[in-house]
């Protein structure tokens, strides 16, 4: 049986709802959407998305590092937009993270995202 590893890196934000920042279960880590929240005021980054998809990418970067993994380990990603204008712009920021061996990923525009955040991300790495 696999044993569930539930995942609180100290240089993450806060969490905002009954949710664990990531997961661990066998030799896969389920990281939750990251929103542009800055871990030190704990509220969201403000500029455009480019400045947004920055902090999500920290944030999730935050997470990979504290379980000794980089962006080389994600397999998956999946990003939401609210506005799917914003595609070519979080893309330049996300090649700047993602150079090589890309993961696989989706990408849909949303109606909304928590705390009004224009950008959300979430992944899954392998160990």
């Amino acid at each position: 049986m696999l044993t569930k590893t539930i995942i609180k890196p100290p240089k993450s934000p806060a969490v905002v709802g009954p949710y664990s920042h990531a997961v661990r279960v066998g030799d896969f880590l389920f990281c939750a959407g990251q929103i542009p929240i800055d871990p030190k005021s704990c509220s969201l980054v403000t500029g455009g998305i480019e400045a947004q998809t920055e902090r999500v990418l920290q944030n999730i970067g935050a997470i990979l590092e504290d379980q000794g993994l980089t962006f080389a380990n994600v397999v998956k990603s999946t990003v939401y937009l609210t506005s799917l204008a914003d595609f070519v712009a979080m893309n330049e920021v996300y090649a700047k993270y993602f150079t090589e061996n890309f993961p696989a990923r989706s990408t849909v525009q949303v109606a909304g995202l928590p705390k009004g955040a224009g950008v959300e991300i979430e992944v899954i790495a392998h160990f």
